[in-house]
Order: C-alpha cells, then sequence, then structure tokens
C-alpha cells in the first residue's frame, strides 16, 4: 500500500487526488445543503405567487468518478431534493454567462443532477429503479465496476481485522468495506437482482449479524429496506433478518454491554488504572475496549429511528423484537459511551505518556540493573566490606559480566533485547539458588531488585505505537456523526441534574472527534489544500453539537434567573437609607432572601461544571470552556429578550385609548428585570454582564431595524450577509403578525397611526399631540422618554433610521405622484402656464389678485387631496424625528456629558475646516476614500446632534412647474385653517382636517431635496401673493388683514424658525412693515 501511494507512484497519486477531492466535495456539498436560499423551496404561498413562475423545473431545458462518488450522488439526493436542484441549476442558467461557452459543461451537469423523484420525506415511496438508474447516468466502464466488486468482496483492503482478532467482531472489522460495497452494488443491479450465489457470499461475509449500516459520517442505511426491490440480495438477507437470528443478535448484545460496562466502570474508580496495571494487562484491556464499542455500535444503529420506517410493518416488528430483546435502555446506552469514552481516553492519555518516555525509562531500568550487578561484584571481591560474604572471584567475575550483558541491550532491536533480557532474569534465578545465597539478605535484595528492573525493561519494551493505533481503530465513532443528536435530552437532562457530568461528555465530544479522520486522511496524504476546508465544516459541526448540548446549562441559569427577577421585583422590597429599629424585621425579609441565595448557589454550580471541562481541541477548533459558557449565556439571553420585545411590542389598532403606553411600561418593567438580575449574577459566573447586555441587546434591535428596511431596499440584506446575526449567537425570527416584519416596525407604525395628521393636531409648543374632535391629549414627548427607558439609545436610534426609510419611500412617492397627477394632465398644466404668466416678473404686484389666484385654485381642485396627504405624511415622520433627536441629545448630555461635547467640537471644527476649504481650495479636505465624515455622522445621530430638517433624503432632477405647484397647494390649503393667540394655526373644520406643523415641516423636506433656486422662486411667489393682497385691500378699504395673509405670514415665520435662517431671507420679499404691522394685529 505504501509502494502504491508513494510519490514518484504516477497512478496511486492520481487515484489519492480523486479519493481526496471526493471526500472534499461530499464536505462542500454538506456545507452547501445548508446555504439553499428558502426562495428555491417555494415552501410559503407567498414565494409560489412570487416566484412559481419564473423559477422553472427541467421542463424549459428539454436537453439533458467509485464509492465516494456513488456516496456524493445520494448525499446530493438527500440534503438537495430534485426540483430544488433543478431550479437552482436554472437560475444559475439563466444568470450566468458561462452557458454560451462553446465548453461548458452545463449539460453534463443538467443530465446527472435532474430530479431523480427521490424524496427523503417521512412515507415517501421510493421511485423505481432507484438508485441504480440514477447511478447509470453516467456510464462507467463495466469491468471496472466489476474488478473492484471482486476486491471488495474477497480481500480485506484495509487490514482491520488484525484490530479485531476475535470472530464475533469480524462484520465490526470490515464495517466500512460492508459500507463502500453497498454503495458500489447499485453501479451493477443485475449482482442485486439475480446473482445469488455472489450475494449469498456477501451476506454471509459482511451482514451475518448487523443490516443496519453507517455509508459515510453517520448516514445510516436498513438493507431489509433498502434491498427489498432486489430479488437475490433480498433472499441472501433472509437468514439474517430471520427472528430468532435477530433475538440472538439482540440478547448476546444485552448480556455484552451489561458485562462490559461493570467492567469499564470497576476501571474507571480512583487509582484503578495504573502504569504496571496497564502494562501487565494490555490485551484484557483492549478486549474490554473492543466489546465495548462493538456492542455500542450495534446497538446505536439497529435502535436508530432514523433506520426504521414507521409505515413499514417489517421493519418496526423487527425494531420492537429487538427493543425487547435487547432489554434496550437509551439512558443505560448513553452512559455506557459516556463511560467507554472516559475509559478511552484516560487509557490513550496514559499510553501517549509512557509512549513518549518509553525509551528514557528504558535506559533508567538498564543502567540501575547494570549498576547493581556491578556492586555485587564489587562485594565478592572482598574489596567492599559487606557482612559475612566471603571473597568469591568465580561470582565476581561472573556479575561482572552480567553488568555488560545488562549494558549491551539494544533498545532498537526490540525482539532480541527482550528474549536476552527473560534469559538474564532465569539466569539471576538460577545463581541465587546453586552458590546458597539466600542465607544473605543483602545479596538477596540486590538480586530481587536487579531481576525487577530487567521486568520493567520487558514491560517497557512492550509499550508499542501499534496498541494506540488499535485503540484508534477499535474507537471509531464516525457512524454516530448523526445519530448522536438523539442522546441530546439525555445528556441535558444527565448535566442538569449533575453538572460535573461535563468532564465526562468532553471524552464523548472527542471520541466523536476521531470520526474527522475518515474523511481527513486521504487528503490530507494527497497534501490538498481542501483540508483547511473539510476540517473547519466537520469540526464546526462538531463544535456546534457542543455548543448545542451544553446550550442546558445556560438555559437552566436562566430558568433560576427568571426566579430571582420575580423575587427581586415582585417580594423584596429595597432598604431604605433610614430606617426605625422596630421596622427592621419586615425588611429583613429571611424566606425570600435565602431562596436569593439558593438560586444564586445553583447557578455557580452549573458555572462551574462547565469550566470543568478545561480547553478542549475539537478537531481544528480550539473551544474554550470560559467562551462557551459566556457564548451560551449571549444566546440565552437573546432568545429571551428577543422574545420579550416580540411578545411586548403587539398592538390592536382599534384599541381606544392606544395600547403603546401601557404596553412600554409593561416591557419596561420586563427588560429591568432581565438587567437588574443579570447584573446581580455576573460576580457569581464571573462574567462582563452590563457588557454583554449592552452589545447583544443592541444586536437584536439593530438586525430587527436591518430586517425592517429590508421592505424599503430592492437587495435584500440576507441573514448570512448581516454583520449582526450570528451563526453561534443567533437571533431568532418570528412569524409577522401584521404589515410589519419585526417589533421595531409595529413600534413606528402604531406613533405613526396614534399622531396621524388626520386625526391628530400637534402643538409645537407643548410637543404634544391632541385628538381634533375630542382635544383630549393622544401623546406627548413623554413618549419618546419610555422608549428610551424601555428600549434604550439604541431603540431610539433604530426608530429614527426606520422613519429616514419611510421618509425616502414616501417622497419617491410624491415624485411619481407629481409625474402622474400634473405632469401627464394637459388641463393642469395649462392652468399653471398661464398662472406663470400672470405673475411674471415676481417682484411686480398681480393685479386682481384675488380672481387669479383662485380661478388657478379651482381649476386644480382635485390634485390637492393627495398632495397634501403625502406633505402631512413627511411632516409627521418629521416631526417625529425631531422630538428623537430632542430625547437622545438630552440622555447623551446627562448620562455622557463628556461625549456630547467631544462630538459637538469635533462636529463644530469639520465644518470649520470645510467651510475654510471651499473658501480657499488649498486647504485640507478628508478625500473620498476617508470615512470619517460617515463615521462622525453615525455617532452625531446615535446623540441627537442633528438637525432631520436639513437632511437630503432623495436626489432629484428638474421638474418643471414645481416653485408654481407647491405655492398654489399652499395657498389652497389656507382657507381651511385658522389663527388662534393660544395655539397658533389649527384646523377650522375637523371634517376637513390639516394640521399645521406637518404641513409646514412636509413643505420644507420636500423643497429641501430640490435645487436652492426653487426654494427662493416657492417664496417670492408668497412674497408676491401677500403685497398683491395687501395692495387690493388697501385699494378696496378693507381694515383687517385677510386671513390667508396672516397664514402666508405664519408660513414665513415658521419657515424661517425651523431652517434657522435670517429673518431677512422673508423679507427679501415682504417688506418689513407688513411683518411689523402683522404682528401688533395677531
Amino acid at each position: 500500500m505504501l509502494d502504491f501511494l508513494a510519490e514518484n507512484n504516477l497512478c496511486g497519486q492520481a487515484i489519492l487526488r480523486i479519493v481526496s477531492c471526493g471526500n472534499a466535495i461530499i464536505a462542500e456539498l454538506l456545507r452547501l445543503s445548508e446555504f439553499i436560499p428558502a426562495v428555491f423551496r417555494l415552501k410559503d404561498r407567498a414565494d409560489q405567487q412570487k416566484y412559481g413562475d419564473i423559477i422553472f423545473d427541467f421542463s424549459y431545458f428539454k436537453c439533458e468518478a467509485l464509492y465516494l462518488y456513488g456516496v456524493m450522488l445520494l448525499v446530493i439526493d438527500q440534503k438537495i431534493e430534485g426540483e430544488v436542484r433543478e431550479r437552482m441549476l436554472v437560475s444559475y442558467y439563466r444568470y450566468s454567462a458561462a452557458r454560451s461557452s462553446a465548453d461548458s459543461n452545463m449539460d453534463d451537469i443538467c443530465k446527472l443532477l435532474r430530479s431523480t423523484g427521490y424524496s427523503c420525506q417521512p412515507g415517501a415511496k421510493r421511485p423505481p429503479s432507484y438508485p441504480e438508474s440514477y447511478f447509470q447516468r453516467v456510464p462507467i466502464n463495466e469491468s471496472f465496476i466489476s474488478m473492484v466488486i471482486g476486491r471488495l468482496r474477497s480481500d480485506d483492503i484495509y487490514n482491520q481485522v488484525s484490530a479485531y482478532p476475535l470472530p464475533e467482531h469480524r462484520s465490526t472489522a470490515l464495517a466500512n468495506q460492508a459500507a463502500m460495497l453497498y454503495v458500489i452494488l447499485y453501479f451493477e443491479p443485475s449482482i442485486l437482482h439475480t446473482h445469488q450465489a455472489k450475494m449469498r457470499e456477501i451476506v454471509d461475509k459482511y451482514f451475518p449479524d448487523n443490516w443496519v449500516i453507517s455509508i459515510y459520517m453517520g448516514i445510516t442505511v436498513n438493507l431489509a429496506d433498502a434491498w427489498e426491490p432486489y430479488k437475490a440480495a433480498k433472499t441472501a438477507l433472509n437468514n439474517t433478518l430471520d427472528l430468532s437470528n435477530v433475538r440472538e443478535q439482540a440478547s448476546r448484545y444485552a448480556t455484552v454491554s451489561e458485562r462490559v460496562h461493570t467492567q469499564v466502570q470497576q476501571f474507571l474508580k480512583e487509582g484503578y488504572l495504573r502504569e504496571e496495571m496497564i502494562l501487565d494487562n494490555i490485551p484484557k484491556l483492549l478486549n474490554c475496549l473492543r466489546d465495548c464499542n462493538v456492542a455500542i455500535r450495534w446497538l446505536m444503529l439497529h435502535t436508530a429511528d432514523s433506520a426504521c420506517d414507521p409505515n413499514n410493518k417489517r421493519l418496526r416488528q423487527i425494531k420492537d423484537q429487538i427493543l425487547t430483546d435487547s432489554r434496550y435502555n437509551p439512558k443505560i446506552l448513553f452512559h455506557l459511551l459516556l463511560d467507554t469514552a472516559q475509559f478511552e481516553f484516560i487509557l490513550k492519555e496514559m499510553f501517549k505518556q509512557m509512549l513518549s518516555e518509553k525509551q528514557a525509562k528504558w535506559e533508567h531500568y538498564k543502567k540501575e540493573g547494570s549498576e547493581r550487578m556491578t556492586e555485587l561484584a564489587d562485594v565478592f571481591s572482598g574489596v567492599k566490606p559487606l557482612t559475612r560474604v566471603e571473597k568469591n572471584e568465580n561470582l565476581q567475575a561472573w556479575f561482572r559480566e552480567i553488568s555488560k550483558q545488562i549494558l549491551s541491550l539494544n533498545y532498537d532491536d526490540s525482539t532480541a533485547a527482550g528474549r536476552k533480557t527473560v534469559q538474564l532474569i532465569q539466569a539471576l534465578e538460577e545463581v541465587q539458588e546453586f552458590h546458597q545465597l539466600e542465607s544473605n539478605l543483602q545479596v538477596c535484595q540486590f538480586l530481587a531488585d536487579t531481576r525487577k528492573f530487567l521486568h520493567q525493561m520487558i514491560r517497557t519494551i512492550n509499550i508499542k505505537e501499534e496498541v494506540l493505533i488499535t485503540m484508534q481503530i477499535v474507537g471509531d465513532l464516525s457512524f454516530a456523526w448523526q445519530l448522536i443528536d438523539s442522546f441530546t435530552s439525555i445528556m441535558q437532562e444527565s448535566i442538569r441534574v449533575n453538572p460535573s457530568m461535563v468532564t465526562k461528555l468532553r471524552a464523548t465530544f472527542l471520541k466523536l472527534a476521531s470520526a474527522l479522520d475518515l474523511p481527513l486522511l486521504r487528503i490530507n496524504q494527497a497534501n490538498s489544500p481542501d483540508l483547511l476546508s473539510v476540517s473547519q465544516y466537520y469540526s464546526g459541526e462538531l463544535v456546534s453539537y457542543v455548543r448545542k448540548v451544553l446550550q442546558i446549562i445556560p438555559e437552566s441559569m436562566f430558568t433560576s434567573l427568571l426566579k430571582i427577577i420575580k423575587l427581586q421585583t415582585h417580594d423584596i422590597i429595597e432598604v431604605p437609607t433610614r430606617l426605625d429599629k422596630d421596622k427592621l424585621r419586615d425588611y429583613a425579609q429571611l424566606g425570600p432572601r435565602y431562596e436569593v441565595a439558593k438560586l444564586t448557589h445553583a447557578i455557580s454550580i452549573f458555572t462551574e461544571g462547565i469550566l470543568m471541562m478545561k480547553t478542549t481541541l475539537v478537531g481544528i477548533i480550539k473551544v474554550d470552556p470560559k467562551q462557551l459558557l459566556e457564548d451560551g449565556i449571549r444566546k440565552e439571553l437573546v432568545k429571551r429578550v428577543a422574545f420579550a420585545l416580540h411578545k411586548g411590542l403587539i398592538f390592536n389598532p382599534r384599541a381606544k385609548p392606544s395600547e403603546l403606553m401601557p404596553k412600554l411600561k409593561e416591557l419596561g418593567a420586563t427588560m429591568d428585570g432581565f438587567h437588574r438580575s443579570f447584573e446581580y449574577i455576573q460576580d457569581y459566573v464571573n462574567i462582563y454582564a452590563l457588557k454583554i447586555w449592552q452589545e447583544e441587546v443592541s444586536r437584536i434591535i439593530n438586525y430587527n431595524v436591518e430586517q425592517e428596511c429590508n421592505n424599503f431596499l430592492r437587495t435584500k440584506i440576507q441573514d448570512w450577509q448581516s454583520m449582526y446575526q450570528s451563526t453561534h449567537i443567533p437571533i431568532p425570527k418570528f412569524t409577522p403578525v401584521d404589515e410589519s416584519v419585526t417589533f421595531i416596525g409595529r413600534l413606528c407604525r402604531e406613533i405613526l397611526r396614534i399622531t396621524d395628521p388626520k386625526m391628530t393636531c400637534h402643538i409645537d409648543q407643548l410637543n404634544t399631540w391632541y385628538d381634533m374632535k375630542t382635544h383630549q391629549e393622544v401623546t406627548s414627548s413623554r413618549l419618546f422618554s419610555e422608549i428610551q427607558t424601555t428600549l434604550g439609545t439604541f431603540g431610539l436610534n433604530g426608530l429614527d433610521r426606520l422613519l429616514c426609510f419611510m421618509i425616502v419611500k414616501e417622497l419617491q412617492n410624491f415624485l411619481s405622484m407629481f409625474q402622474k397627477i400634473i405632469l401627464r394632465d394637459r388641463t393642469v398644466q395649462d392652468t399653471l402656464k398661464t398662472l406663470m404668466n400672470a405673475v411674471s416678473p415676481l417682484k411686480s404686484i398681480v393685479a386682481n389678485s384675488n380672481k387669479i389666484y383662485f380661478s388657478a385654485i379651482a381649476k386644480t381642485q382635485k390634485i390637492w387631496t393627495a398632495y397634501l396627504e403625502a406633505i402631512m405624511k413627511v411632516g409627521q415622520m418629521q416631526i417625529l424625528r425631531q422630538q428623537i433627536a430632542n430625547e437622545l441629545n438630552y440622555s447623551c448630555r446627562f448620562d455622557s456629558k463628556h461625549l456630547a461635547a467631544a462630538l459637538e467640537n469635533l462636529n463644530k471644527a469639520l465644518l470649520a475646516d470645510i467651510e475654510a476649504h471651499y473658501q480657499d481650495p488649498s486647504l485640507p479636505y478628508p478625500k473620498e476614500d476617508n470615512t470619517l465624515l460617515y463615521e462622525i455622522t453615525a455617532y452625531l445621530e446615535a446623540a441627537g446632534i442633528h438637525n432631520p430638517l436639513n437632511k437630503i433624503y432623495i436626489t432629484t432632477k428638474r421638474l418643471p412647474y414645481f416653485p408654481i405647484v407647491n405655492f398654489l397647494f399652499l395657498i389652497a390649503q389656507l382657507p381651511k385653517l385658522q389663527y388662534n393667540k393660544n395655539l397658533g394655526m389649527v384646523c377650522r373644520k375637523p371634517a376637513d382636517p390639516v394640521d399645521w406643523p406637518p404641513l409646514v415641516l412636509g413643505l420644507l423636506t420636500l423643497l429641501k431635496q430640490f435645487h436652492a433656486r426653487y426654494t427662493e422662486q416657492f417664496l417670492a411667489l408668497i412674497g408676491q401673493f401677500i403685497r398683491s393682497t395687501v395692495e387690493q385691500c388697501t385699494s378696496q378699504k378693507i381694515p383687517e388683514m385677510p386671513a390667508d395673509v396672516v397664514g402666508a405670514l405664519l408660513f414665513l415665520e415658521d419657515y424661517v424658525r425651523y431652517t434657522k435662517l435670517p429673518r431677512r431671507v422673508a423679507e427679501a420679499h415682504v417688506p418689513n412693515f407688513i411683518f411689523d404691522e402683522f404682528r401688533t394685529i395677531l
């Protein structure tokens, strides 16, 4: 085998690369099967309606390397269903430019991967001639297949039988070969159908006592079901599946598992497995290991739910027979696996230690034995005084010779050294008897010590690496790669009852990690670059499973934590700073406090359990238990907080009054409870609770904001692209309950609903919304303080971001509407053209202004309803953004005054530098690749140091008639409003609702999106309107200033106030005296 894989053997190297590539492809297929976009599965009705007609099956085309190749095909069909494959291939075909390439192998891929009709769903029928017809889509040389099957039938190609010398373990020794033969037989189905003698030989050799096999990394197959359609195979398997044989095998493994479990428990007793014991009992210990692993394998495979179709009566009957006769108990089997893994781990570690020290110890024993013989020779020389020992030159010379013989033993020639050591021991026993040396105890002691050292040398020379290799082969758990999941609940329950169980589980996880050797062996031999990728995939899967099992610890901690929350928030009264002596007993509350202490102790015990696991290398990934605990706590925190936010922010739109404030208060209490108790336990579990809390809560909110904003994006951010979503600490997704995708969307839409400008009136001076009809307060700026308390800065900031997206959407809709109702309507355009002519030039006064203006308003009346709604929606959202900025800025100044001051100063300095650059371009300015301005903006918005009214939301093009349309719109709304001394401009009739602040801010925002000259023209038109109307009133000797003029002047004043521009901007269009006069009238 080694010659075949030598570097100069081109044939061997080529096949090694093929096999290496096959293992890598299987790993990649398993990885990819977890990342299929949901849209290709067309599972929900919305996807079916939206994409059903554009993601075609193969009807669109009308065209259409052994074991690993077979496994690849089976894995593809199991993990990626036929229809899903077809949709993905068609989508790729239509999207990719490679289809037009002459050397494209698209047709071959389609021919191979088109749907087979197979479904892995429970109860699904198997398609006829499956999988052989699938395997024959790409023909393979028949004589090659025949030679491979012949070799597999006759030889032990991996020499596994040497690791399993007992005949009853033969089928386990050949299990990997059996799996290969199972797959390859589908390439030559005639053997399965008609070759009875061959099938009989195969079953007698490979499947005499087993019928559930693992074909690759835990993919299990029940031969009773798989070979049902093949006559020869089914007939050959009948003896194995005979109920008497099933009963015999089940009873045998029940007896074996009970016997070996008792043995293993004995071996695991403290101090039992010592070095001398191991060296004297290697065969006994290995036999016990073999029996344990064979029994675990058989019982796990033959009792697995995945290997038995519940709809197949015969399979059900066989499984019931096994469960009864093996007295199957999953907990007992799990504990056998746990103890075997622990025993195997200890034995391996001790053996590795002995192997590393082998030569040093052997040399030490050799030196000690030789020195003892030299000292005895000196004793018999008469030179060294030893009580009652006479000089004996013969013995002196003999002992010197023995000393030389011991020194001449060669470590590298272990066989010869072993034989010679045995002869030396016999010689030392004989010299004691023949020369009557027993009478001298000291000489006897020297001889006994030397014999002991020689015995130790024999033991030490027998420490061989072959024992470790045998343990590795015998301890293979790759068959349980998927089956182990069925024991998760038992593992978790065991940990919950006894957290120190984690140390034994560590050995089980390491045993499972040895399964990685199967796919990685050939990849490593071929020096393939796929080694890292495949290692990462399987190691990552295993680490995910370890996390899943150990998640019970954070879950149990949080169960105790909820009780602590309840006790701290409802039962335990806070002790005041000053307290009367007689009330001390009332505040002591010994019962609840004892309960809190008891629960806290339970939490710290769970922590201790996981930290006992030590840092472990699982595959190529290092698992740090402290990190594992922290990740687990984060995961549980995220799960519970996300659920609380989802459940706490569901509103009934028909509720009067709104449920918003009560629900926010309730959720605030829940979040505060989480926060306080989480902070309370941090010292008991040695974590930074406040840091974790802030990181995870911000991640939950930001992720939900991102998902909600996806509604407004053409290219959506998927979970795997999101910087907030994590594989190890996933943020759960909940089914939407209304048009919003997440809780942040529901919160935003509820705020928009209750502050709707058609139903409410916003009083700017009070920052409060009132109901237009009842004049009752609906909500105020307290709402944003409550959101800050409940969701924190992240919540308010997320709400602000979502409102930005909504404003963008509303402005885009407005532009579409402008095109439709104005630029495509001939009548409206003619009216606007006439008006433009009448008011030109804008510095002049319009003669007969009332008639001209109101004629134009009358002719365009039909367009103002939709126009008003769009403007007021934008204005309403801008008011909300202002309120959020105020709350954020207030809390930033209060909680982080240094941050607020630093941000304000940095902002001013940057603006000053930018202004200076525009006056003198030689001065510095941030380059395009400099992210400073972008990053500082995020900080400023989070601290509320920005003005939403100055923001450019959309890019726009030139729009004809835009200033005059907005002017007409404004004067068309003025008659619906009236001035109130206390409240300013208010709606005249609730039946025709117009709210002044949203109207002003909406118009202001809209104009801000266009070139400044549009605003200049718009203000000039208002100024002309005021001057012309005042002129007409003066000439007609009307003493009072008309209401519309008052409204227009108020608009100009509010415009100047909101934009923070100097008053001269308005005075450029309206004379000073009119403003002064207007204020005295008010």
